[in-house]
């Protein structure tokens, strides 16, 4: 049986292996490198654009990111960072299409307002406390806020078309946002990684067994129709969604050791209506349900998906035992470990409005999610919308000294000590922040080549901003905001 050996070896077929292969590619452009996947074709689970909200995440609309103190103001901190980091993939994208890789950028991107959206006083009130807490910085000078309901009905006629006109009502907007298409992006990147050569896409090929040689390399044994395949590499790096937590649990490297997986699932009302779609430009997102995830905050949505224009209202959560839309009701049960037992445990002992959130969800309706639709969209007619199944994405439960378990809904990336290996875990805000993700993974397990001159520089044609603070430099971020909007097309009209 041959063996074939590659420098990098990126499992699973999604945005996240695509990112970090063509960043890797842009440093070194000798390294050689393969992506397994068990599927028939790339960017098929979380990547694929019906099975996600396309969302942009920049911390525009998504009321997550900016919770309310007890005296009424607002902490945007965590506003800061994610919408720094997503400044951070806006300008690798850039330069990808600039040098041709990625193609004309309407392919992937497109300009959609972001909207935040609440009804009822007191939710006006913790609006205009975000507002105010985000427009005095730079990276959202650019924010509006109305409580006119004129204003709000130009920007979003749908949601105020047959509202309540004694209700309080309140928006923030940002024209610049966007709708991405991370399923084609990630097949544009694949096949440019094709085109740059000394590459394996290995499709409907499933990892059965990983192990670390004497000599510090990573073998794994794959699966297909045509046989048992083996593979050495330097550095792998899991990056399989909900199936990067088996697979890093397969490698026994002991920066694993204690994490588990809480699987949630998702489901859109999906609208193809011209004559409904065409009225409604923006992603308006609002405010979530106590103990819902962060993935789980209700928006109604413009989606452009391979050329094809549609609403998306949701998601709708539930609960599943698979780790991954086509996986196995026995994935949780498989991941159990001596060390996530009682992480897990302790979780599942104290996550009641996460649980009754949950089951509330679970036990909807036809009839009960159409009338969640009607809060953002009074007018909604039943005909115009169909139930689609939306990705599976599994939560992060890892061991902690005070609670015994604690439930993340972030991502995470998890390395082993010599930098051999990586694996992303976790689910929000999920494709938006693949290249600070992957950027990470670079810093952390190629730690001598990228503090040569030659990585260091072409880092910074790359991610002009690489190794500054956007949050701190607000000339910084003027220019390369300026850059990237003219570059993707993102500028306001």
């Amino acid at each position: 049986m041959t063996t074939n050996h590659v420098d990098v070896l990126l499992v699973g077929a999604g945005i996240m292996s695509a990112t970090l292969g063509v960043l890797l590619k842009q440093l070194d452009p000798t390294l050689k490198l393969a992506i397994v996947e068990q599927l028939d074709d790339v960017a098929q689970e979380s990547t694929s654009g019906w099975n996600n909200a396309g969302t942009g995440h920049a911390a525009y609309c998504e009321l997550n990111y900016t919770q309310q103190n007890p005296d009424g103001t607002v902490n945007a901190d965590k506003a800061f960072a994610i919408n720094a980091s997503f400044e951070t993939t806006l300008q690798f994208w850039s330069s990808l299409v600039n040098q041709g890789i990625l193609p004309e950028p309407s392919a992937f991107i497109n300009p959609t307002p972001h909207i935040s959206f609440v009804w009822g006083q007191s939710n006006v009130d913790y609006l205009r406390a975000r507002y105010a807490a985000l427009k005095s910085h730079h990276l959202f000078k650019d924010m509006e806020y109305s409580e006119d309901r004129a204003v709000l009905t130009e920007w979003m006629p749908l949601v105020m078309d047959g509202r309540d006109p004694d209700q309080p009502v309140a928006a923030t907007r940002v024209k610049y946002g966007s709708d991405v298409n991370f399923g084609a992006l990630c097949r544009y990147l694949i096949h440019a990684l094709k085109d740059q050569g000394e590459f394996a896409l290995l499709l409907k090929h499933k990892v059965k067994a990983m192990e670390r040689l004497e000599d510090g390399k990573w073998q794994l044994s794959l699966d297909s129709a045509e046989g048992k395949t083996v593979y050495t590499s330097d550095f792998v790096f899991l990056g399989a969604g909900g199936g990067s937590l088996p697979l890093l649990q397969m490698s026994k490297i002991p920066e694993g050791d204690g994490y588990g997986g809480f699987p949630v699932s998702g489901q859109w009302l999906a609208c193809k209506n011209p004559a409904v779609v065409n009225q409604h430009l923006a992603k308006v997102y609002g405010k979530a349900s106590i103990g819902a995830p962060p993935m789980s905050v209700p928006h109604l949505d413009t989606r452009v998906i391979d050329g094809e224009h549609a609403l998306l209202f949701g998601p709708f959560a539930g609960f599943s035992t698979k780790f991954l839309k086509q996986g196995s009701i026995f994935d949780v049960i498989l991941s159990l470990r001596p060390k996530n037992l009682w992480p897990m445990l302790k979780v599942g002992l104290t996550s009641f409005d996460l649980i009754r959130y949950l089951v509330s969800e679970v036990l909807q309706t036809e009839k009960s999610r159409l009338a969640a639709l009607r809060d953002y969209y009074p007018n909604a007619q039943d005909e115009d919308w169909q139930l689609l199944i939306a990705g599976q994405r599994v939560q992060i439960i890892k061991s902690d000294p005070k609670l015994g378990g604690k439930l993340e809904f972030g991502t995470e990336v998890v390395a082993a000590a010599d930098g051999s290996l990586a694996a992303l875990l976790g689910a929000s805000p999920g494709a938006s922040i693949a290249v600070p993700a992957m950027v990470q993974v670079v810093e952390r397990c190629f730690k001598e080549k990228l503090a040569t001159p030659e990585w260091q520089a072409r880092m910074k044609q790359l991610i002009p901003s690489y190794g500054q603070s956007l949050i701190k430099d607000a000339d910084l971020l003027a220019r390369v905001r300026q850059h990237t909007l003219s570059t993707l097309g993102l500028n306001p009209v």
